[in-house]
């Protein structure tokens, strides 16, 4: 007898590699560049870091943009826009000559990464499942984390053909890839007779969505919510930490003397090893209060940053991956599946937009903020001792979130 999968689990697996993709070489694999930028060209690491910071402003600008428009228009037509233009936005950075055609490029890929990234991905998979959201959220998102494997592919591209070759050939592959990945996305599974995770809809408990699809929730009721407030804020801390250690990591560990070929690995260990905490914490928000899960997410991303400290030393290097990857991963899972305890599916885009927003904030200000003082103090070390401080005390902001709010609208 030939078993039937659920639609929305192709779904997970189109989403998982086009986040796998778009994450290695957009986010993870930006480090990879930062060397070979600085030697061509002499700018200073703030300068660089700038870059990432404007990409970050111009994904919070358009971050509730991108989420009112995939709740109205939906996923599949934005991701296609998405994977073309980052395809376009690689393609220019290749022709970069001055700091302004770097700066250019980087918001124009800003723009397609609005299209292809968390808030259109997520928005996807949890229209199509309630009850196992935390397992389907956990697998795509794995797809974030599996793209460290593409690390060192991106860095033996880079050192045998050049940057800009290296740059050509990624925005080629976003085409090849994404193009026919979004084909096979689809919005809802009401228009195809399904219910989310694939139930029967004589089934006992079920309740259907699809009537809850079209509700609205405005920006503005959100900033009201003080569960939701804290949550966002919450958000910033986490992503203006993750930006800063992911875009220096390759910098810091050449800096503490670690050879570029090892940092390399180390770097494409980040995001791989966040593929457990991905899982675990999927797993584990579906079981427990989620506030406490993800309150031991945060801490253990707490205690991965003063670890890299000691990142020179063997003890050191294993607590930074094994406690690191795995909080920040967890909490990549986790903030989708409040959300949507929250909210109905047809609110997810807007309230995944205004989150993506306050996570942007503080990806402007963390990667520049740690260029800027190496530059000022030579070192690293400063920096990570104050972000592993403001995780822990983003744990605050999560235990102020009221237990099983009602969703907007119900």
């Amino acid at each position: 007898m030939r078993v039937r999968i659920f639609y929305g689990w192709w779904i997970v697996g189109a989403c998982f590699l086009i986040a796998f993709y778009v994450s290695s070489v957009i986010f993870y694999g930006f480090t990879v560049f930062f060397e070979p930028l600085v030697r061509e060209f002499g700018w200073s690491y703030t300068k660089i870091s700038f870059a990432s910071s404007l990409r970050g402003l111009e994904m919070g600008i358009l971050a509730p943009l991108i989420g009112s428009l995939v709740d109205r228009l939906g996923s599949r037509r934005l991701l296609l826009a998405g994977t073309i233009t980052v395809g376009i936005g690689l393609i220019l950075l290749s022709y970069t000559r001055s700091l302004p055609m770097f700066y250019g490029a980087m918001v124009f890929i800003a723009f397609g990464a609005g299209g292809c990234t968390s808030v259109v991905t997520m928005t996807a998979v949890a229209r199509w499942f309630r009850k196992d959201i935390g397992k389907a959220l956990g697998i795509m998102s794995a797809g974030f984390g599996a793209s460290g494997l593409m690390l060192p592919l991106i860095v033996w591209l880079v050192d045998a053909c050049g940057w800009r070759e290296a740059l050509i050939v990624l925005g080629l592959g976003m085409w090849v890839i994404g193009i026919p990945l979004a084909l096979i996305v689809r919005d809802s599974p009401q228009q195809y007779g399904y219910l989310p995770d694939g139930a029967s809809p004589d089934g006992p408990g079920i309740r259907d969505d699809s009537q809850t699809m079209a509700s609205s929730v405005t920006i503005w009721e959100v900033l009201k919510d003080r569960s939701l407030l804290c949550l966002n804020l919450a958000e910033a801390v986490r992503f203006m930490v993750l930006a800063s250690v992911v875009i220096h990591i390759m910098p810091y560990l050449s800096n503490v003397g670690i050879p570029r070929s090892t940092a390399g690995v180390i770097a494409a260990a980040i995001p791989l090893t966040s593929i457990i905490g991905r899982f675990a914490f999927g797993w584990l928000g579906d079981v427990f209060d989620k506030r406490y899960v993800t309150s031991l997410a945060f801490c253990l991303m707490a205690i991965g940053v003063f670890a890299l400290i000691l990142v020179h030393t063997k003890p050191g290097l294993a607590l930074f991956l094994l406690t690191f990857p795995a909080g920040f991963g967890g909490i990549s899972v986790l903030r989708g599946t409040i959300l949507r305890e929250y909210y109905d599916a047809g609110s997810f885009g807007t309230m995944m937009g205004v989150m993506m927003g306050f996570a942007a904030a503080g990806g402007i200000i963390g990667p520049t903020l740690t260029g800027w003082a190496f530059d000022t103090f030579g070192n690293y070390q400063l920096v990570w001792i104050v972000f592993s401080l403001l995780l822990f005390l983003a744990i605050g902001l999560i235990l102020k979130i009221r237990s099983y709010a009602p969703r907007v609208g119900q």
